[in-house]
């Protein structure tokens, strides 16, 4: 695992979220194999499988690929980052913003997950429901330091639960900061430009 990363999980790119964000979601009630929970559990299980194996990272992008497409959905978290103004896109920019977000969140996963040194990830069995979405916690347990905790934002979409979001400390939303991220370069660049900065983004990842 890239050593950089561990503690904050840079990979992800999770940094300061706007303030006031934050998710407060109930207990719901105890489920046998919890369907969102088992889709973030085998996510967990093809990541340690992928560090285990090591290699470079375009061989670790071609390995995770399959596990990321299964367990997010890429053009529900592409919309999210991008803002209200996705939707009156061209199918065009829509398809080359989903493709670009898309290779660079499993590029990310590729370089910092780059190889296992004992670390562990932790899911507990029952999500959280609030509203028709799922909340998962989860946490990142490196072979030393402190745990790292995570939940996983999901609905259902096509062949079961996907993520579409990922929360930090229980409040810093990924996309919500993607979308801080993007914005700049939304506003001078449009589509097109917003898709060339995620693509090379992905590209650094993969060098």
């Amino acid at each position: 695992m890239n050593r950089m990363l561990k503690p904050i999980f840079l990979g992800l790119m999770l940094t300061a979220a706007p303030a006031g964000l934050t998710v407060t979601v109930q207990p719901a009630m105890a489920q046998t194999a919890d369907p969102a929970a088992s889709r973030i559990q085998d996510f967990y299980d093809a990541l340690i499988g992928s560090m285990k194996s090591g290699g470079t990272a375009k061989s670790r992008y071609d390995r995770l690929k399959p596990a990321v497409e299964k367990a997010f959905d890429l053009q529900a978290m592409t919309a999210a980052a991008v803002g209200p103004t996705f939707a009156g896109m061209s199918d065009a920019d829509k398809k080359a913003l989903v493709d670009a977000f898309s290779r660079m969140t499993i590029a990310n996963y590729a370089k910092n997950f780059d190889s296992y040194s004992g670390e562990k990830f932790t899911v507990e069995p029952n999500s959280i429901t609030r509203g028709s979405d799922h909340f998962v916690k989860t946490r990142l347990v490196p072979s030393s330091g402190d745990p790292v905790a995570f939940i996983y934002r999901m609905h259902e979409a096509g062949n079961g639960w996907k993520v579409i979001d990922i929360y930090l400390a229980g409040n810093i939303s990924q996309m919500a900061q993607k979308r801080s991220d993007f914005a700049s370069t939304l506003k001078s660049g449009g589509p097109q430009g917003l898709a060339r900065k995620i693509n090379a983004l992905a590209d650094q990842d993969l060098s």
